[in-house]
């Protein structure tokens, strides 16, 4: 009753500062702000409250906050564009909607995935505020209790979606999490700094970051699959019947976006983890929950509620040990702890019992700013879903300028580009050779922080056994270690028995080369066989454990699949091959002579920069691929550098130089600030 008593007075006072029309004005200025970052792929909230923050100092604050919470809120809602539009994961909490939401797209249903991803975001959204509303009080014993033996339990459960996720062949599946693994432990190890598959390189040395990966993984690859086939993304000029379908799909989903929302809070809570896992985890549990598996990852609408509900629902609980501890629970929450900050309040155990009417004004501008969020995007998805019928190739420069400059926020420099193309060539021999990326992008998302707290977790678990071997037990295995090991076994359990159920719709029966499927197979090998012997040169124990034991278990497997291929007929489907039957087979146009165009875009901008690099090949690409007039070359070129460099200019962003910057001075955008 005590708990009623002060959380209802402190309730009414935040809805009567959050309901002024002045806070009105400014949440939704962070809103739309929020909307315009959100559909630009790969540079999420971070990015998009970094551009905030210079404006809010000496602002009022409940306005201040108004308007980080409105942007921060809706991000997870419109990077739904991009994923669904593109197959470009709009963010890290939207990779999993590229899986379903895509290929409805490329069905004509467009307008459909976006209307079900829209309210299935606001669903989790208002789910994740009601919750945090009680969270705010009785919250502190609940994060207290996940300690680094549930942080890691909690780690394994995300592994554990990779079963669920490794489509009709499991053992795929768990190599391609291994392999994602062993590239998210290149660079300096988390505990000494031992160096490790750097070659010396100073780009290597902190590894590879998310926004690369994703890109690269999934982006690359479908937007020369479709680049290929010189048509729209959607094979009829049919958007589908449109958002009312989408919310009735939601409707009749009800469950499933509840199940999943209770996921994204109970994820986002927990810091560290937030977007990078929470929609793979409700991907997982959606696939697992529905009878026909067959038609996920070919359009089924399931696949685009679930993750949905989870992602936005995520920022409810990320809330939780950001306002409650003053602990990020993601990248974007520190900076929101920055901007808090900046307008005079300390995130913690003190903002809770000294400003209990903030907090609930954060907490439910967070819901308002999900209704007004997908107000809006309902409002424009069916005039944006008609960027399907439009002829891929008018797009294709667009995209590859959104994506490489998304990549280049990463460390800023040339070598952002590099890595792009070589990771999106990983991703493109997948894709041709049916491995599974998603298993892969889990491997590498969750491989920093299963070292980190395994290692930690270690550490503290022998000292507590040399005090007494049940202070041991008691710490290794508490109840929600338990619980959590018990899911995590049934859902891998699960996993195995329904791989086989995920199959496409071209079963087998014609043969298969067997030679292209088998050379790829042994690169992966020859690749794992020098990260094992790279991490055993480590001098440091504790930084060649964790490399040395994914290296060589993923080797292990791939050395299996080999001999089941060496034994196993021309007619099964661990030798498929999409250039040889399929869409891709039929499309007329070459894989390598388009990847060329993007490799022609990394070649320009290293002799001349990247806008100059830029301007030159829209006006190549349009003209020569596209066939366009001049002046429609001319307009479009203006349009998309135009649009570029005010959002550079609006982030305080630079562009990678060339060899030209190295020899003239040149003003910004050319050359540096």
């Amino acid at each position: 009753m005590d708990i009623i008593g002060t959380a209802l007075p402190a309730l009414g006072e935040a809805f009567a500062l959050i309901f002024a029309p002045e806070q009105i004005i400014w949440l939704t200025i962070g809103v739309l702000l929020g909307l315009s970052v959100g559909v630009f792929p790969g540079l999420g909230g971070i990015a998009g409250l970094s551009l905030v923050l210079p404006f809010i100092y000496g602002m009022d604050a409940v306005s201040g906050l108004a308007m980080m919470v409105g942007l921060v809120a809706v991000i997870p809602t419109s990077d739904t564009f991009a994923s669904v539009l593109m197959g470009i994961p709009g963010s890290s909490a939207s990779q999993a909607t590229v899986l379903d939401g895509f290929p409805l797209a490329k069905q004509g249903q467009a307008a459909r995935a976006l209307a079900a991803a829209f309210i299935s975001s606001l669903f989790g959204g208002l789910f994740g505020a009601t919750v945090l509303t009680f969270f705010v009080i009785i919250a502190r014993p609940i994060v207290l209790a996940f300690g680094l033996p549930e942080l890691l339990m909690l780690t394994v459960l995300g592994f554990s979606m990779v079963g669920v996720l490794a489509g009709s062949n499991i053992l795929k599946g768990l190599i391609a999490a291994g392999f994602g693994m062993a590239i998210g432990a290149i660079g300096e190890a988390p505990a000494q700094g031992s160096s490790r598959m750097d070659f010396g390189s100073w780009y290597l040395q902190d590894g590879f970051q998310l926004v690369t990966i994703g890109l690269g993984i999934f982006a690359i690859p479908e937007i020369i699959s479709l680049l290929r086939q010189d048509r729209a993304i959607s094979k009829t000029a049919k958007l589908g019947a449109g958002w009312i379908d989408g919310v009735r799909d939601w409707a009749s989903n009800i469950w499933l976006s509840i199940r999943c929302s209770v996921i994204g809070v109970l994820v986002g809570v927990i810091p560290g983890l937030g977007g990078s896992v929470v929609d793979w985890i409700a991907y997982g549990h959606t696939m697992q929950t529905t009878r026909d598996k067959s038609k996920f990852g070919h359009g089924e609408i399931r696949g685009v509620i679930g993750p949905e509900s989870s992602n936005n629902a995520k920022e409810g609980g990320g809330l939780v040990p950001t306002l409650l501890f003053g602990i990020p629970g993601s990248g974007s929450m520190a900076v929101f702890i920055g901007g808090m900050i900046l307008l005079g309040y300390d995130a913690g155990p003190q903002m809770v019992r000294n400003d209990l009417p903030i907090t609930y004004t954060v907490v439910w501008s967070l819901a308002l700013a999900n209704v007004i969020g997908a107000g809006l995007c309902l409002f424009l998805s069916g005039g944006i879903a008609r960027l399907t019928t439009i002829r891929f190739p008018l797009l294709v420069p667009f995209l590859f300028m959104m994506i490489s400059f998304a990549a280049f926020q990463s460390k800023q420099t040339l070598w952002d580009l590099t890595a792009l193309v070589a990771i999106g060539m990983i991703g493109i021999f997948m894709r041709r050779f049916d491995w599974p990326r998603p298993a892969f992008l889990i491997g590498f998302v969750l491989a920093s922080q299963a070292e980190v707290y395994t290692y930690q977790a270690t550490q503290i678990a022998m000292t507590r056994f040399r005090r007494g071997f049940d202070q041991g037990l008691e710490y290794i295995f508490s109840p929600i270690v338990i619980i959590l090991a018990i899911i995590t076994i049934v859902s891998v359990w699960l996993g195995a028995r329904q791989s086989a159920a995920i199959r496409p719709p071209d079963a087998e029966g014609q043969p298969w080369n067997r030679v292209p499927a088998f050379v790829f197979t042994g690169a992966l090998a020859l690749f794992l066989a020098v990260f094992l012997f790279d991490s055993m040169q480590i001098d440091v124990l504790i930084d060649k454990v964790f490399p040395v034991t994914v290296a060589g278990l993923s080797l292990l497997g791939v050395l299996a699949l080999m001999v089941q291929m060496a034994f196993r007929p021309a007619t099964d489907r661990v030798f498929m091959d999409n250039e040889a039957r399929g869409e891709d087979a039929e499309a007329p146009h070459g894989l390598w002579s388009m990847l060329g165009w993007f490799v022609l875009l990394l070649l320009l901008t290293a002799i001349f920069g990247f806008i100059l690099a830029l301007a030159l090949f829209f006006l190549t690409f349009l003209r020569i691929r596209a066939q366009l007039d001049w002046m429609r070359t001319g307009i479009l070129t203006a349009g998309g550098l135009g649009a570029l460099l005010f959002m550079a200019f609006m982030l305080n962003r630079d562009f990678p130089p060339g060899l030209l910057q190295e020899f003239v001075e040149l003003p910004w955008p050319f050359g540096g600030r």
